[in-house]
Formats: C-alpha cells, sequence, structure tokens
C-alpha cells in the first residue's frame, strides 16, 4: 500500500484514539421491547454493548453524556482490545472522567485528558498526576474485590490471571518505577517513525503534511483542521497546545507499548510508539459538535480549530456525564437494588466489563454471552475478528455498526471502496443484512443481525427476532453463506416441506420418484444410509427430512436408464444389511416374477414392524418393475 505519502504504514500497529466521531450508542441499538424488559431480573432496562476496539472510550463517554435525553436505562459495556495498554488507557480515562469535582474542576480534567489522551509530550503537573494515578490503579489490579469497592462501574473479572499481572506491570511502568527519560525517548522515537514513513520525502514533510490535510482529510469532510495544528502534531507529536508550547517536554508513557523485533536473526521484545502519525486525534471529537455555531465559516474559512471544538466537546462530555450520575441515576438504582440496608451504596447506572485479549472467538462458547448483545461494535483495525462465531453473540435483530477506514490518509478512494465492500462481505458471512432504511455513510457501516436459525435445534425453523424499524424483513438471498451451503435452495423445497418435513412412510410417488432408492445407491451410498429393517419406531418417526439432505448427493443419484446389470448385480440387498430379520420378509430381489405377486400381508407382521415396512401401494410401478428384474441374478439362491 505504497502512498506518494510514504511507505503506507501511517497508521501503525497500535491505535491509541479513534479514527471516526464518537456515537450515542443508543441510538444505533434496537429500541427497547416492553414485553421482553418486563421479563427481565431488573426493572431498568438494560443494553448490553460489545465494543471491539473503541481504543479510547469516546463511544462510551458520548453515550453516558446523552443518557439524559433518553429514558431510563442501565448500561453494560463488553470492552475487548487487541493489547493491555488499550485496557489501562480505558481505565485511567474513566478515572479522570468520573473523578469528583471536589478534587478537580472541570476545566483541569478537560485538559489532563486531552493532554493524556493526544499528546506524546506532557507538562509537568499532568506527569505528575499521571504518576499518581498509575500508582494507585497499580495497587487495585491485583485486589479484585478492593477495587469493585472503589470503582464500582469497573469489573476486570473476565481476565485472565497473567493478563491481570501484565497490566499491573502497565501501570508500575507509568507509575516511574523505571526512572529517567532515557527509558522512553518519546522524542526521538516520533522522530524515528516520521523518518521511516516519509522515506525520501522527510525533507520536504511540511509539504506532504499540507498535502495530505488540504487534498485528504479536508475533502472527506474534516475542513475544520486547522494547517498549524496537524503540521506541529506531525512534527512533535503535540496536538492539543493548551500552554506554551516549550512547557510540553515530559514524554508521555501512556503511548508506549511492546512490539517484536528481529535483531541479528532473534526475536526480541522492544519498547517503543507503534501508533498513528499520519491522520492524528482531530477526528474523535473535534469534527463535529452539538453547537453548530462551532461550525461556522467566515470568508471560506472555519472560526474555530478543531483543538478548540475538541477541548469544548471534552468539556461538555464530562459536565453532562457528572449531572446524568446525579440523583436521577441514583434513585433510579436504588429502586432497582431494594437493598435492606440504609447506608449501602448506590449501583453505578453502568458497568464497563473487560474481556481477553483472544476471546472474540471463544464467547459464543459461553451461554452468558451467546445472543446477549443488543449492539456490536468493530473498528476498522478489528474487523478481520468479525466471524459467525462472533455473529452468535449479537441477539437476532441486534445492530452491528462498523468504522470504515475515511480518515485513513494513506489509502485512496478505489481503495476506501474496496474496503467497504470488504466490509460487506464479511458482515454478510457474520449472519447480518445491512440496513436499508439508513441514510448512507461513508464514516460507518450499519448492519442488522438476521433471524438466529441454531437456535432450539437444527430443524425448527428461523427465529422471526426483532427487526429494526425502518427495515425490511430479511429475504431467503440474504442469509449468510455458510447457512446457504448446508442447506438446499428454498425453491427446491415445498411450502409443506419446509415447515415439517414428512416421513418416509407418507411420502407419494412423485417424491419417491425423486428420493433414492436403496436398490439405486451406489454400495458406498448404500453404507452410509440406515435401512428401513435396522431403524426403531422412534427412529423411524425422525427420519431426516430432505432440508437435511446434502446437494452433492441428490445430484449424483443415477437415472433409471445408467443403471446397467452388473451394478443391480453390485447393490447390497436388504438381507445382507440386516441377516436377523431375513429369514422373516424375503427381499424382493430374491424372489421369483411369481413370488413376488404374493406380498407378505400386514397381519403377518409384528406392531412395530408394521409401523415401519411400506404398505403396497406406496411401491411405485417402476420400482416394482426395477425390482422384478434385478431379481433375475440371485434367483440360483432361493432353495
Amino acid at each position: 500500500m505504497t502512498t506518494p505519502a510514504g511507505s503506507g504504514n501511517g497508521f501503525g500497529t497500535v491505535s491509541w484514539w479513534g479514527l471516526s466521531p464518537a456515537l450515542d450508542l443508543q441510538a444505533e441499538s434496537p429500541p427497547v421491547d416492553p414485553d421482553s424488559q418486563s421479563k427481565t431480573e431488573h426493572k431498568i432496562p438494560e443494553l448490553d454493548a460489545l465494543l471491539l476496539g473503541s481504543v479510547d472510550g469516546r463511544h462510551m463517554l458520548r453515550t453516558l453524556a446523552r443518557a439524559m435525553l433518553w429514558p431510563l436505562r442501565r448500561f453494560n459495556f463488553y470492552v475487548l482490545e487487541n493489547n493491555l495498554e488499550a485496557v489501562a488507557r480505558h481505565m485511567l480515562i474513566f478515572s479522570l472522567a468520573l473523578e469528583e469535582p471536589e478534587k478537580m474542576g472541570l476545566q483541569e480534567r478537560s485538559e489532563t485528558f486531552l493532554e493524556l489522551w493526544g499528546n506524546a509530550l506532557l507538562r509537568p503537573s499532568v506527569a505528575a498526576f499521571l504518576r499518581a494515578q498509575a500508582s494507585h490503579l497499580s495497587n487495585l489490579v491485583p485486589e479484585p474485590d478492593r477495587l469493585e469497592e472503589l470503582l464500582p462501574w469497573l469489573s476486570l473479572r473476565p481476565l485472565k490471571f497473567r493478563e491481570r499481572d501484565a497490566l499491573e506491570a502497565v501501570f508500575r511502568f507509568w507509575s516511574g518505577g523505571e526512572k529517567g527519560p532515557e527509558v522512553f525517548p518519546m522524542s526521538r522515537l516520533w522522530d524515528s517513525r516520521l523518518r521511516h514513513y516519509l522515506g525520501s520525502r522527510y525533507d520536504a514533510r511540511r509539504g506532504v503534511a499540507d498535502w495530505d490535510l488540504r487534498m485528504k482529510l479536508h475533502d472527506r469532510g474534516a475542513q475544520v483542521i486547522h494547517f498549524h495544528e496537524f503540521r506541529r502534531w506531525r512534527d512533535t507529536g503535540v496536538a492539543f497546545e493548551l500552554r506554551d508550547l516549550s512547557a510540553y517536554h515530559v514524554p508521555n508513557r501512556t503511548m508506549a507499548s511492546g512490539r517484536l523485533l528481529s535483531h541479528r536473526g532473534e526475536r526480541v521484545a522492544a519498547r517503543g510508539y507503534w501508533g498513528d502519525i499520519a491522520t492524528g486525534p482531530f477526528v474523535a471529537f473535534g469534527i463535529e459538535a452539538d453547537d453548530k455555531s462551532l461550525l461556522r465559516t467566515s470568508n471560506g474559512q472555519p472560526v474555530k480549530t478543531a483543538s478548540e471544538i475538541t477541548q469544548h466537546n471534552v468539556t461538555e462530555l464530562f459536565r453532562d456525564v457528572a449531572a446524568w450520575r446525579g440523583p436521577r441515576a441514583i434513585k433510579g438504582n436504588v429502586e432497582e437494588t431494594k437493598s435492606p440496608e440504609p447506608d449501602a451504596p448506590a449501583q453505578e447506572p453502568f458497568t464497563i466489563h473487560f474481556l481477553p485479549l483472544d476471546s472474540s472467538q471463544t464467547l459464543h462458547h459461553k451461554t452468558c454471552y451467546r445472543g446477549r448483545f443488543q449492539l456490536l461494535y468493530v473498528s476498522c483495525g478489528m474487523i478481520h475478528l468479525l466471524s459467525p462465531e462472533l455473529g452468535a453473540c449479537v441477539a437476532p435483530g441486534g445492530n452491528l455498526v462498523v468504522e470504515l477506514a475515511r480518515y485513513l490518509v494513506d489509502l485512496r478512494p478505489k481503495e476506501l471502496k474496496a474496503f467497504s465492500d470488504r466490509v460487506v462481505e464479511i458482515a454478510q458471512a457474520a449472519g447480518f443484512a445491512p440496513h436499508t432504511g439508513t441514510k448512507p455513510s461513508e464514516t460507518f457501516a450499519r448492519f442488522y443481525k438476521l433471524g438466529d436459525s441454531t437456535r432450539g435445534g437444527g430443524d425448527s425453523a428461523v427465529e422471526s427476532g426483532p427487526v429494526p424499524s425502518k427495515v425490511l424483513a430479511p429475504t431467503p438471498e440474504s442469509i449468510n453463506p455458510p447457512q446457504a451451503d448446508q442447506a438446499p435452495p428454498l425453491e427446491a423445497i415445498s411450502p409443506s416441506q419446509t415447515d415439517s418435513a414428512p416421513p418416509l412412510e407418507a411420502m407419494n410417488p412423485p417424491q419417491t420418484d425423486q428420493t433414492p432408492s436403496l436398490e439405486l445407491m451406489s454400495p458406498p451410498q448404500t453404507d452410509q444410509t440406515l435401512p428401513l429393517e435396522e431403524m426403531s419406531p422412534p427412529q423411524a418417526g425422525q427420519s431426516p427430512s430432505l432440508e437435511l439432505m446434502s446437494p452433492t448427493r441428490a445430484d449424483q443419484t443415477p437415472s433409471l436408464e445408467a443403471i446397467s446389470l452388473s451394478q443391480a448385480d453390485q447393490a447390497t440387498s436388504l438381507e445382507a444389511m440386516s441377516p436377523p430379520r431375513a429369514d422373516q420378509i424375503p427381499p424382493l430381489e430374491a424372489m421369483s416374477p411369481l413370488q413376488a405377486e404374493v406380498v407378505l400381508p400386514l397381519e403377518a407382521i409384528s406392531p412395530p414392524q408394521a409401523d415401519l415396512a411400506p404398505p403396497p401401494e406406496v411401491i411405485s410401478p417402476v420400482q416394482e418393475a426395477l425390482a422384478m428384474s434385478s431379481a433375475i441374478a440371485p434367483l440360483k439362491h432361493v432353495t
């Protein structure tokens, strides 16, 4: 993916901020069903959302900030990342956002958040806060009970023990366990990444930054990003200059991550900066605003920069979250818990659960996650984890939101189109269908989950989950490929057969002609098919339906004209497959023409066998003629 800007690896291998604006997850989830909520354990409706690669918590923060605009609801966020440094940043960001106003003011919190989140270099005061907060969190991680007591909105119980140990080591590194700036020389690491990314264009890096901004980001909807702030971030890694630039000189250790490198033929672990150096953190909070006056232009130029809009949006988010967690949320949770102790602390109105790093393909094995989530969010860097196994964790009718690579400057328009098409293919293979009633977006791709056909057994009809509003019912062609490969096309199944497959005894002659008899099957197929004489009455009632027949076997059924006499000699007879009952019922192949006319009456058959033996009128004339012709070869064995 070589581009004029460099080698195409500006996105990096680790994400520290999102490449899309923050979303309100309640607006993206299906509407609350009053009938289903009346059967839940809690009185307050709940929203279970699974987020893959959200990296900075912007979607959760905006959801909590706008919760006052919706009916009262409790949130359960399940976060899955690909590195523990991102998990640690989540914990740091939310502990800062939910800090008590008496300990830290609103403006100080928002400025500290911006520097920790988007700047490669920190002021000394912010670096001191980071060391203190990281030391506090490192002491809480090994003690889950104390962690849930002090931070009731956080749950680390799903993590593995070795992941908790590694998470504690990350906080120890942040707290200054390894002294000196030489441990993580951020300025040198940033310049090294930039030189490797630009290559021979490093000397013209200002022109490259201007090209990427004006010809790519501005054309894709990020006009508010100013050239000066974008160029400053490209050169130094400082995106938000809230004070004098000379005050930023302490490395931001929250952006450090490990990676295996090859050194003299050996794989060694190295700590460095492997994040984004192409787009920047301006997209997450800086290109959209609820206050449209921040986006107005004068003489064709925006009056506010992306840094100013980001600071305003983050401050409003923190203010709204503090107001939402006030009396309204506490009152609702007190009614929910109904604790007999008057001094018991109220339950938090939301909980963040961090899942193991490699659990995306194993979540469906646990019944507590299967079909649980009403919303699934996947970032553009983790779309490869979207699979049918992960789709099984989404409830029928649930929504899927996929972040597209619109603001990834290394991709050309044709590559963006190819990425969007690939996202649709992966989502459909996972059991989702595109939303047809929503406005098309270049930033997010939205889907909804089809009815789950795996619930209640394999032969049951497809359950029709709650379809979102303004969305048509799924058509048979929109079924995901794995299901389409296992079942024949719906055009080949009659309506009665689609609902419930009739037993073999009730099949009419045209259906019998379509089903290969035992005499027409080749020896390998006959060995795999259970004869009617060996089937017990319960098995006869559970005869396989036509939907379970593989298309390849049906296509390979030989016609009557293609059966030679040698094939008829090689066909395995019924008495060879069930020797004990061959003495009671002579097979049709062993009868002479005169004996074939005499059919054993149903009264002479025991009741269990009477249920299994087909009545005379079920045998078609073609089968009777074939049986009489095939009786010529084994006639010499009849005494």
